[in-house]
């Protein structure tokens, strides 16, 4: 059953308002943050929200373990199930972790064919994932055709992909000029940055629209998750 009251902090929410309906399945988004600022910990939501709906998950991480990517996953349900009074806390997060596969590979195993193995190998088992993750993702040393062949396999499934990409800078007005060619091939590019008791993410890109509209999202800085209300 879908868990409305755990999505409603979900960042999607407000997402799917100010980008025309969020990410949409056959898409690739990208999450661009400073080093330690929460992509994994946003992307983990974003993942938590497809999974209180009854979706399957593959999320791929490439500079974590498994073990530390579960721990982000064991702390943001915590919060969603303690600020929503979650009941069957327990049976809850059972469902949610047996439509969840976590994997682990060096960026140098890590390829869109290695990728596109992995979603075969989960369809096969019978969890063919309608979000696939890829956290750590390094935009700038992506071989040429890698994020097209990555967006071919989002629409060849029917799946949103979402990738995060460490910046060297926790201020991002815009796609840097490195990363011009993304914005030929991704969808959403969304932006983290930290701020004194919360941390704004902003959209950098919104489809074919020319002007992206303004989010005023404030999630918490521990969870990612957005701010409750007062």
């Amino acid at each position: 059953m879908y868990r409305k009251f755990l999505n409603a902090r979900s960042p999607l929410r407000l997402l799917e308002k100010g980008l025309h309906g969020g990410l949409g399945r056959g898409n690739l988004g990208v999450v661009l943050a400073g080093h330690g600022v929460g992509k994994t910990s946003f992307l983990v939501g974003v993942a938590l929200d497809e999974l209180l709906r009854g979706e399957h998950v593959l999320h791929v991480t490439l500079d974590q373990t498994v073990a530390h990517v579960r721990a982000f996953y064991d702390t943001v349900f915590d919060d969603l199930a303690s600020s929503t009074h979650l009941a069957e806390q327990a049976i809850t997060r059972s469902d949610v972790e047996r439509r969840r596969s976590i994997r682990a590979y060096t960026p140098a195993q890590f390829s869109s064919a290695r990728l596109r193995e992995a979603v075969k190998v989960e369809s096969e088992a019978g969890s063919r994932p309608a979000l696939v993750i890829v956290d750590g993702f390094d935009l700038a040393a992506a071989p040429h055709g890698e994020l097209a062949e990555i967006r071919a396999l989002a629409q060849e499934i029917d799946a949103e992909i979402w990738l995060s990409a460490a910046l060297a800078t926790e201020r991002i007005a815009a796609v840097p000029a490195s990363l011009g060619a993304v914005k030929e091939i991704v969808s959403v590019v969304l932006a983290l940055e930290p701020g004194v008791e919360s941390v704004a993410l902003r959209a950098l890109k919104d489809h074919d629209n020319p002007d992206v509209s303004a989010l005023h999202v404030a999630l918490d800085p521990r969870s990612l998750l957005l701010i409750r209300s007062s």
